[in-house]
């Protein structure tokens, strides 16, 4: 294919994103074809509380990363070796990288793939430590191994009416669901949802398409409550003082939940008073608390093993101060780690396709053009209750 122009969002240094000319993508790998790969001109990709970590500079991601992990795409040109993805065909972009061929992605564990980055398991498009796979929040962008990792929508132009729900799929809806199925949530369940960012709200929702019976999402931006309230969470405003466990026994009868979902991650801050102050594993530490004995906590939320601003000198290492004696007393499970969305995502798109879930406006998608995407990352940044979708090629209906 001849070679075109291609633009995408460029990190640039702490604080600091531009959109910028880049490579169009080639079916290569380093010096080699990639023959079991495609192109993908890119129709939304999606801003993440994740990349928000490596723009405010608690990450060692360098300069010059082409940002984006979350793509839905057009297939516009596939390898030799691509036998059921076609050109023409519309698909979601999970946002790990697997081989397929590995132990961990023949158990299913896509998140932790042995063959995709050299430094260690897991690999993700446009992420520091993840592989050097270049992002897609671009209008071209290549994707290998395209028969394992790709989902293609059984009707083009049915995904397109519901692409605003459908290009969350690559990672934050099957990122909060994972949370929810990891923390035992189930019919009847009491849960308790840290944080209501896009990730908390689209764990929020998952927990009641799971049958929780109450759903209690706690955060301190009012903006981001009401929305959890628009599809009928109860909430905690986290920046008033006053004690958890009083404050779920005013809503549920009770002081501790069956199941406990961080969405939060190692940018945590104390409650009330202390809101203003850095404390990274005080959801952690809460969750022992606030969850039954024998209840699962999952935690999606994201913890780094380098973190450059943290507050002291074991957390810029990833060591935290938890009191793991409490958990392990009270015979809880954690679950960790990537979500693997090829274990959640065809499950998920029959839902959205069937409109068994609205999670598009669960999280308040906004689409925004590719040059509105400093902007994106500067109101996500301040607290938006949005959940940002970037349209490359302004294919998205308004």
């Amino acid at each position: 294919m001849t070679s075109q122009a291609n633009r995408g969002v460029v990190y640039k240094g702490p604080g600091e994103v531009a959109v910028e000319s880049i490579p169009y993508p080639k079916l290569e790998l380093g010096n080699r074809k990639c023959d079991h790969g495609v192109i993908l001109k890119v129709v939304t990709t999606n801003i993440c509380g994740s990349d928000q970590h490596m723009v405010r500079g608690r990450t060692t991601a360098p300069s010059g990363l082409v940002l984006g992990h979350e793509i839905t795409g057009l297939v516009i040109e596939a390898g030799r070796d691509v036998e059921f993805i076609k050109p023409g065909d519309l698909v979601s972009v999970p946002f790990n990288i697997a081989c397929g061929r590995c132990r961990n992605c023949k158990e299913g564990k896509t998140g932790i793939c042995l063959n995709v980055n050299p430094a260690r398991p897991g690999a993700a498009y446009g992420y520091v430590d993840m592989g050097g796979w270049v992002g897609g929040q671009t209008e071209y962008v290549m994707v290998p191994y395209a028969d394992f990792n790709l989902l293609k929508f059984p009707d083009a132009d049915q995904a397109m009416e519901k692409i605003k729900d459908l290009t969350l799929l690559s990672d934050i809806f099957p990122t909060g669901f994972h949370g929810c199925v990891t923390a035992g949530v189930g019919p009847g369940s009491t849960v308790y949802i840290a944080g209501a960012g896009p990730v908390g709200l689209a764990a929020a929702v998952s927990a009641q398409l799971l049958g929780a019976a109450c759903v209690i999402v706690g955060d301190m931006i009012e903006d981001r409550l009401a929305q959890a309230r628009s599809f009928g969470c109860e909430t905690i405003d986290l920046t008033q003082d006053g004690d958890m466990a009083d404050k779920l026994e005013a809503i549920l009868g009770e002081r501790e939940v069956d199941a406990f979902v961080d969405c939060v991650g190692f940018e945590a801050h104390a409650c009330g008073c202390n809101h203003g102050k850095e404390a990274p594993a005080t959801v952690l530490n809460s969750a022992m608390s606030l969850t039954r004995a024998g209840g699962q906590i999952g935690i999606p939320g994201l913890y780094v093993t380098e973190d450059p601003g943290a507050v002291d000198d074991a957390a810029k290492h990833g060591a935290l101060s938890m009191r793991f004696g409490l958990g392990w007393a009270k015979s809880h499970s954690f679950h960790t780690g990537q979500c693997p969305v090829m274990k959640y995502h065809r499950p998920l798109m029959q839902a959205i396709l069937f409109e068994k879930v609205k999670i598009a406006d669960a999280v308040n998608v906004q689409v925004i053009s590719l040059d509105e995407a400093p902007k994106g990352y500067a109101d996500f940044d301040g607290g938006a209750a949005k959940k940002f979708v970037i349209d490359p090629h302004s294919t998205v209906a308004a």
